[in-house]
């Protein structure tokens, strides 16, 4: 399967760069995946297309102010550090710009010497393992030191780093947002369950992986990345319950959609607590164990999340509704507007 056949036409300017003011007054395009028929609203009406004893599964994963500015202790030279996932003890694995300078021992300084941190390992595209060192509680002189790592092409400021956290985020472990439920805010969570639509929590911490475009011509050929989840008794009890019942699964974002397929698909269509590490790739073929519909946000082209949506709605639905929202404007990516696919 060609990666040429997830691609479209996208004007730089569509990518949006802020938040809007208030998270709900995003728009949403509601799209039929069996039809392809679009429909446009407002994201504060998404209540509208629930319905009693669905559930709504939301990623409650916290964003790292991964992040890190500092100095080479023996040059001065300014190097960027962003952290990626926890090995053991206080060694990071990192990406660092320039990588170049960065050798195995080289010492780099943060905050004028409340953290330092030594390189261990070294490894290609600016892969390299550092050895932290610190006074304290390392998540408090990260929050102290660090910057949300917003994506590679939002190029403005973030003024309130919260924009970049969902409301309901609580479990540190993630070096980028789950932005689909960026829209939500309690208020709304709150209509929605007064509705008697369920509200269940999954937690998978986002790589930078999401960000990694697909550089092979054949798209099965593709080394997915790997990213750590975790599913409670209890989620995966209500989860249970509501397919019984009939009721639907939704899931918000494409990381909810990869923790519950990969966990549905080792367990024939059931839900298990349990925690450990995805691969799992989804692309038209693929079929669907656990969810019934999707609100995702919209993505890049070529992109594996875009190859996931397509695997739900059909590649022509998804490519249609992808052209008509460049032609109405609508904001893509992390800051961008939803899509509820149903």
């Amino acid at each position: 399967m060609k990666i040429d056949l997830f691609d479209f036409e996208l004007p730089e300017e569509l990518i949006a760069q802020v938040p809007l003011k208030n998270r709900t007054d995003s728009r949403l395009m509601v799209l039929n995946k069996e039809t392809g028929e679009i429909k446009h609203e407002i994201f504060k009406n998404v209540t509208e297309y629930l319905r009693e004893g669905d559930c709504l599964v939301l990623n409650d994963t916290k964003v790292l102010p991964a992040r890190l500015f500092g100095v080479k202790k023996d040059t001065g030279a300014k190097i960027e550090v962003l952290l990626l996932k926890q090995l053991e003890g206080n060694k990071w694995e990192t990406l660092v710009k320039p990588a170049k300078r960065i050798k195995e021992g080289t010492e780099i300084d943060f905050g004028d010497g409340l953290l330092t941190a030594v390189c261990t390992e070294t490894s290609e595209h600016g892969g390299r393992v550092f050895d932290f060192k610190f006074e304290g509680i390392f998540y408090e002189v990260l929050d102290q030191l660090g910057e949300m790592p917003l994506p590679p092409y939002i190029k403005e400021q973030l003024e309130d780093r919260d924009r970049y956290q969902t409301v309901y985020a609580r479990e540190l472990g993630s070096a980028a947002a789950p932005t689909a439920g960026l829209h939500f805010t309690e208020e709304l969570l709150q209509e929605i369950k007064e509705k008697g639509v369920h509200i269940a929590f999954i937690t998978l911490h986002v790589g930078l992986g999401t960000f990694r475009p697909v550089s092979v011509d054949d798209i099965l050929e593709h080394d997915m990345h790997s990213e750590y989840y975790m599913i409670t008794e209890e989620t995966a009890q209500l989860l249970n319950d509501v397919k019984k019942r009939g009721g639907r699964i939704i899931s918000v974002g494409t990381t909810s959609t990869r923790t519950l397929e990969t966990i549905a698909s080792k367990n024939d269509g059931e839900f298990i607590t349990g925690s450990g590490w995805t691969s799992i790739f989804i692309y038209p073929g693929y079929e669907y164990k656990a969810i019934d519909g999707l609100i995702t946000n919209f993505h890049l082209p070529k992109s594996t999340l875009i190859m996931l949506v397509s695997a739900l709605a059909g590649r022509e639905n998804i490519l249609h509704a992808y052209n008509t929202a460049v032609e109405e404007e609508y904001r893509f990516f992390s800051f961008g507007d939803a899509m509820l696919i149903i």
